[in-house]
């Protein structure tokens, strides 16, 4: 059986140094880090997304701002209310919660934040200053998985690595975070011929394409790790619903020399590092030791 890719340990452990990192600096300071989450409308799924956040900035010292308008809001009233936040003081990371209602325009709203408080890190500039290699506040989710996969022992240099699924949230940006750790970086897609040809050559296989277990164990090459960002929530013959990943995790795990649960896997270490970033940001505004990195 697979080796088990624990999301939720290594973010707690995470969770932990960041703690103890703002309960240190602080005081020199004279306030904590403050992270401000935006929500438009009532989408049950984005309100639980951010009540865990909300709870984990409790939990390690972090100052919530949270902001919650109405599904109606007009573009120019959450437009207003970012860049109120941009000029906030005690604000040092701001998150657009998505999806944003159809008639907003959800580009132009994660522009208009401040790139320094991007902390979801999907500002076109710490976009770019990923691809170009330099420093930022990097995309959430890639950025979890790049730790698991370092905790882990995987070996990604030389490696091949299958990214299915282009979205600008997780494909994109993970293609460059692997090739900045030189993997050889495919990304496959709806498009994309033979699929399970493809996906079976990667040593390294990320699926975050939002359909419930798709891949299967043919599609996949006997240990490979496996890195699963799907949440799906099914029902079952009984009625009940569950949640499930892009990948059929039993079948899957039999073959793979490791693997992310869903959930417990993903989903932690995105929240993990949006309070990274938001610690991240806050060290730089103040000018004070930043923190440690995510993982030893």
């Amino acid at each position: 059986m697979a080796q088990i890719l624990d999301g939720k340990s290594l973010a707690q452990q995470v969770q932990t140094q960041l703690k103890q990192h703002i309960t240190a600096i602080t005081p020199t300071v004279g306030r904590s880090p403050g992270l401000a989450v935006v929500m438009v409308g009532d989408n049950p799924a984005s309100a639980a997304y951010v009540r865990n956040k909300e709870r984990a900035c409790d939990r390690i010292g972090i100052t919530s701002f949270g902001r919650h308008l109405p599904a109606d809001a007009p573009q120019s009233e959450v437009l207003n209310l970012i860049e109120s936040l941009n000029g906030d003081p005690r604000v040092d990371g701001i998150l657009l919660q998505l999806p944003v209602p159809d008639h907003l325009d959800a580009v132009a709203l994660l522009n208009s934040i401040d790139p320094d408080k991007d902390a979801d890190g999907l500002h076109p500039i710490n976009l770019g200053r990923l691809l170009r290699g330099e420093p930022g506040l990097r995309s959430c989710t890639p950025l979890g998985i790049m730790q698991l996969l370092k905790t882990s022992g995987t070996e990604l240099a030389g490696k091949s690595a299958v990214i299915l699924g282009r979205s600008i949230l997780v494909g994109k940006p993970m293609a460059l975070m692997l090739l900045e750790a030189n993997a050889t970086v495919t990304i496959a897609h709806s498009r994309t011929a033979d699929l399970a040809a493809v996906t079976r050559s990667a040593d390294i296989l990320v699926a975050a394409i939002g359909r419930p277990e798709l891949i299967t164990a043919d599609q996949v090459k006997p240990g490979a790790v496996v890195i699963d960002v799907g949440i799906n929530r099914v029902v079952g013959a009984d009625g009940k619903g569950r949640l499930v990943g892009d990948v059929a995790y039993d079948a899957v795990a039999a073959i793979a020399a490791a693997i992310t649960p869903v959930p417990g896997g993903v989903g932690p270490m995105t929240v993990a590092m949006l309070m990274h970033n938001t610690v991240l940001s806050y060290c730089g505004r103040t000018q004070t030791q930043l923190p440690p990195a995510p993982c030893p």
